[in-house]
């Protein structure tokens, strides 16, 4: 069972996140903001982080780029789930590490299938 870090400040999100992901037989670890979801990722075994972009603390982009240093999250898939859609924000996205690109409002159908595709 793959265990997914899903980071968002927003509670609502969350529970619509984790509802999609557990009922597709997900497991789920939630995180606050991007500084908890950065401390959950040290404490569990994550196999890939949905993480919002706009957040206290540290936004999507600052934790991608602080997992990204660390070996063990080097190479474990990274989605961005987030209302911004420009092009400057994918690329800094890129830029940062981050695998994929994902905008709000999602469709739960279609997240399932992009991480049925991330996590092969």
């Amino acid at each position: 069972m793959y265990s997914i870090l899903a980071v968002d400040d927003s509670a609502s999100m969350r529970k619509m996140v984790s509802f999609t992901l557990t009922g597709a037989g997900y497991q789920v670890v939630e995180a606050v903001d991007g500084q908890d979801g950065y401390e959950k990722a040290q404490s569990h075994k994550i196999d890939l982080v949905l993480t919002d972009q706009n957040m206290p603390r540290l936004d999507g982009l600052g934790l991608t780029r602080k997992l990204r240093e660390h070996p063990v999250f080097k190479t474990i898939p990274i989605l961005i789930l987030t209302t911004e859609s420009s092009d400057q924000m994918k690329q800094a996205g890129r830029a940062a590490g981050a695998t994929g690109w994902l905008v709000k409002p999602f469709d739960p159908n279609r997240l399932l299938q992009v991480l049925q595709k991330v996590l092969g």
